[in-house]
């Protein structure tokens, strides 16, 4: 039976978390520059049918939290997605000399409804390259929107909007601490 992941439809103006992996948990990300790349194909394909909140790449999977544009349908967002993964796979696989799908056939999506729920998924996606042991300090790392959320340069991402959820920065910052402190501490509890 297909997944509830798989089977949620897309829909305009609604916020999902989208992701997915590569193929046997390979490497979808070879080198440093295919963040890069990925980021720049992201750019072209998605924004326009898409508002980006958060995103975190990491060596064989991504997430990206995002919200449908109000005026287009699901199927042009889906359309514009599998050309943004094809255009990434074929130029991985041209230059690696490899040929098939590079990620798994369908990308995972869940639709977003409740602010909490937002807001602890933002965590989520911003400490997965701690909790996979990529980065020793999930704020340290590259290839996340988190040190884009806090900056003040020049962004894509619908920061005033996600800063404001958190009632500005300073507030964003402390409740990732905040989170941050309660998964290290949830390996020390024994139950």
């Amino acid at each position: 039976m297909p997944s509830k992941k798989v089977l949620t439809p897309i829909i305009p103006g609604a916020t999902y978390h989208i992701f997915n992996r590569g193929n046997n948990h390979e490497k979808v990300f070879i080198d440093r520059t295919d963040y890069d790349l990925f980021l720049i194909k992201f750019r072209q394909y998605m924004t326009p049918v898409a508002d980006v909140f958060a995103y975190a790449l990491l060596p064989n999977h991504y997430h990206l939290l995002l919200r449908i544009n109000e005026d287009i349908e699901g199927t042009e967002f889906s359309h514009q997605f599998k050309r943004f993964m094809l255009s990434y796979t074929n130029t991985i696989n041209k230059r690696e000399n490899r040929s098939g799908n590079l990620f798994l056939n369908v990308f995972k999506r869940l639709r977003v409804t409740e602010k909490d729920y937002l807001m602890r998924l933002l965590f989520y996606i911003h400490f997965n390259p701690q909790r996979h042991k990529v980065q020793e300090r999930f704020p340290d790392y590259d290839y996340s929107s988190y040190k884009s959320l806090i900056s003040n340069l020049p962004t894509l991402l619908k920061r005033e909007e996600v800063l404001s959820w958190f009632d500005g920065r300073e507030e964003f910052i402390a409740y990732h601490k905040n989170l941050q402190s309660e998964e290290v501490l949830k390996h020390l509890i024994m139950e």
